[in-house]
């Protein structure tokens, strides 16, 4: 990229301005804070306003790299690469310290020690490493992710894994001690088996793995209209998110063959893909925050925690690059085609709005959280036909005359519509992809507003409409 689009886009992650060469102790915590990321340059000769004044004439420019190098190696460690070079632009000299990103990490200042002298690049700023940053530098290191890690307060003969067994079925995996160990859901220690964090949070053990949805009034967070908080496994969650997008999200038609066609105002896969990229690329090291996705009259946003990958930046996600974050994760979706090629799902979910004649979804990061998000439609801008508006004549048979299905989610109306005289729960579930679970819910939501009727008990128990 050329220097003047570098200004022209501002100081980010891996780039900082300087209008004189700075001191030591700020050089040295951005060399710090860029080689415990994805490496950095320091552009000297530029005001924050991006004005370019150069370097002073009268420097000596061999000395002054010798010496920038020397601080550099003398307050870092463990040693850190740097290439230190002069560029000319509008008739001035601009010196660039270019930080390459380490292998050795976590590196720190010399003279403040391990414990207190890291740095990491959070935005345009350099920020003090907090432990768990520090425990994460060490993980990078070692080429281990959080999920891949044991949990030792969890005990594997104790966990309840009839649903993830249930789930490896559907899909018809093989569920063996053997498949666990190669996802990296378990480890040996020994003989016995041992839990990993990615099953942990595949189960939704841990409380950070809850997920915030909300439909706000307006274009602002200050008034709820709904909010629900979802847990249980991570696979009920995605389904129970979607429904409630579906809920707030409009919904019209399209008739294809006399065969009525809902679509959803932001396309359905992309809403997923948005869902599945938060879940398996936030930093489940950061304890204290959970996933969180709001409805506005405006957008859609997906607010994930912990920022990008130090390693990444948005220009490169942009770009196609990947940076698996949750191994562990990223195998269990990929063994379940939720996942289908590494880094291609952001182009898909711009590809997607796209067709469907929205602005793209955007992504930026802001501090250490990673927003995603999604424009919605303006009326009629898609060209489609509401659900009311009338143009389906009362005798056609397609749609009940009953005033209570102008309030139906996507996922209640699919199920009513499967429902006749004498319909089965399973012959239900057999055509829809839903889980049992969410099919019970869906039907007793639909009995409360008195549209379908329960006949029986047990095995013998089936549904009509009323």
């Amino acid at each position: 990229m050329d220097i003047k689009d570098i200004i022209k886009n501002g100081e980010n992650k891996t780039v900082e301005f300087k209008e004189i060469i700075p001191n030591s102790k700020k050089i040295s915590q951005t060399a710090v804070a860029f080689a415990n990321g994805a490496g950095g340059k320091i552009f000297i000769g530029i005001t924050d306003n991006r004005e370019i004044i150069g370097i002073d004439e009268n420097l000596d420019i061999f000395k002054t790299i010798d010496d920038l190098n020397t601080v550099i190696y003398d307050s870092c460690y463990p040693n850190i690469n740097t290439n230190i070079y002069t560029e000319n632009k509008e008739d001035k000299t601009i010196l660039v310290v270019e930080i390459f990103p380490g292998n050795l990490k976590p590196y720190y200042i010399k003279s403040m020690g391990r414990e207190n002298g890291v740095y990491i690049r959070v935005g345009a700023s350099n920020r003090k490493a907090s432990y768990e940053n520090i425990l994460e530098l060490e993980r990078q290191r070692r080429n281990i992710t959080f999920d891949e890690e044991i949990d030792w307060d969890l005990d594997y003969k104790n966990l309840d894994l009839k649903t993830l067994k249930k789930k490896f079925e559907e899909n018809k995996k093989e569920f063996s001690e053997e498949k666990l160990l190669n996802l990296g859901l378990v480890k040996k220690e020994g003989k016995d088996l041992k839990v990993t964090r990615g099953l942990g949070i595949i189960l939704g053990i841990y409380e950070n793995t809850n997920i915030n949805c909300a439909r706000f009034k307006g274009k602002t967070m200050d008034i709820f209209l709904d909010k629900k908080e979802f847990t249980g496994n991570i696979f009920e969650k995605i389904e129970n998110i979607q429904i409630f997008l579906e809920n707030h999200l409009n919904l019209s038609s399209e008739f294809e063959k006399f065969q009525r066609k809902d679509i959803l105002e932001i396309p359905t896969l992309a809403l997923r893909e948005g869902i599945i990229n938060a879940i398996v690329h936030r930093d489940y090291s950061n304890q204290g925050r959970d996933i969180k996705i709001g409805i506005y009259d405006d957008v859609v946003e997906i607010v994930s925690p912990g920022g990008l990958p130090s390693t990444l930046t948005i220009e490169q996600i942009y770009s196609g690059r990947s940076e698996i974050r949750n191994r562990v994760l990223a195998r269990i979706f990929k063994e379940f085609n939720f996942i289908e090629r590494w880094g291609s799902g952001i182009n898909r979910m711009i590809n997607l709005c796209k067709n469907a004649n929205l602005k793209a979804p955007e992504i930026r990061e802001t501090g250490d959280s990673v927003i995603l998000t999604f424009y919605r439609a303006m009326p009629d801008s898609a060209g489609l036909v509401p659900d009311n508006t009338g143009l389906v004549p009362d005798n056609t048979g397609l749609v009940p005359d009953n005033a209570g299905l102008n309030n139906l989610s996507n996922a209640e109306e699919k199920v009513f519509n499967l429902v006749s005289n004498k319909t089965t729960r399973k012959e239900i579930q057999d055509k829809l992809s839903l889980s049992e679970r969410t099919i019970r819910k869906v039907l007793n939501t639909l009995q409360e507003k008195d549209l379908v009727e329960k006949i029986g008990k047990g095995p013998a128990t089936y549904y009509k409409k009323k």
